[in-house]
């Protein structure tokens, strides 16, 4: 994979650095041609700039490289700061290619400052490897190298904590191995701040559906009670529940749309709330997804 190993990961000083009027020009614009950079202007006097100038190296150092910064203090580079017209501080300049790209003046909330830092890495194109790892680990899942994937998504997680999509990832990664505990482990410890991202949503789904899988009884057995009664509604949910385990998608879902057209009301609507996991639990451009919604949409409106 393309993630760097623990002893190739540059050091904080490499990206973040106390820039003068002698320097600017090398650590700035000639830096902002490889990667974009983020120009502090402070001071040590300014209150607000004690608060946003930690939280913005925090944020830079969790890029580990892709994005620099450069901290310039006002009172002893007033040159550069009038050039860019600074009038009030904290103002902070973005440089990519060597040119102004974006700016903003005063202390933001944290989720601001990382919009502002995602948006010019997505600006830079790089991502320090971390999409092509993510393909690679869903390529080793849709091969059924579960364990592999698993430990892929985990070396993501280690570079990008809030990843979504690798927090998904590892999700499904302990299912498809079997393993539902470990599954149920990693939504535990999904940041709050991305619990509900459709990835995650769509891994819970997934592990939801595994555990009512789990305790749904013999696949044989489960249709033989639903053809000797169509109308004991949990032994279909739990037929579904054992036809979906079993990789019958298609089929879990028509059963369930059928216990739905039958009594869309029985136990709080048990049918429609598991159709509406499997749905989630598939992506949403989905076939069988999209099929399935417009058939109990039709149901629902009938």
């Amino acid at each position: 994979m393309l993630l760097q190993g623990a002893g190739d990961q540059p050091q904080t000083a490499d990206f973040i650095k106390d820039v003068t009027e002698a320097d600017f020009m090398a650590e700035v614009i000639d830096a902002s041609m490889q990667v974009p950079v983020i120009v502090d202007f402070w001071a040590p006097w300014c209150g607000p700039c004690k608060t946003l100038g930690p939280a913005l190296e925090a944020e830079v150092t969790r890029h580990k490289g892709r994005v620099r910064m450069a901290k310039v203090d006002v009172d002893k580079n007033q040159m550069i700061a009038s050039q860019l017209r600074v009038q009030s501080i904290p103002t902070v300049f973005a440089f990519y290619q060597g040119q102004p790209v974006d700016a903003f003046q005063g202390a933001l909330p944290p989720s601001e400052i990382r919009k502002f830092v995602d948006k010019l890495i997505a600006l830079g194109g790089d991502d320090g490897g971390l999409g092509a790892a993510l393909e690679a680990a869903e390529q080793m899942l849709a091969e059924g190298a579960a364990d592999d994937a698993a430990e892929t998504f985990e070396a993501i997680l280690e570079e990008e904590g809030d990843n979504a999509q690798a927090w998904g990832g590892l999700i499904r990664a302990r299912l498809a191995g079997g393993d539902t505990d470990a599954a149920a482990g990693a939504l535990a410890r999904v940041p709050a701040a991305i619990a509900g991202s459709a990835p995650v949503e769509a891994a819970r789904a997934q592990l939801a559906l595994a555990q009512q899988a789990a305790n749904a009884g013999p696949l044989d057995d489960l249709e033989q009670r639903v053809a000797a009664d169509p109308a004991d509604h949990q032994a279909r949910i739990d037929y579904a529940g054992a036809l979906h385990a079993a990789g019958r998608v298609e089929e879990a879902i028509d059963q369930l749309l059928e216990s739905f057209r039958r009594d869309r009301d029985w136990n709080d609507g048990a049918a429609k709330a598991q159709l509406i996991t499997i749905f989630d639990a598939l992506k949403p451009n989905d076939p069988l997804a999209q099929k399935g919604r417009r058939r109990l949409s039709s149901l629902i409106f009938a």
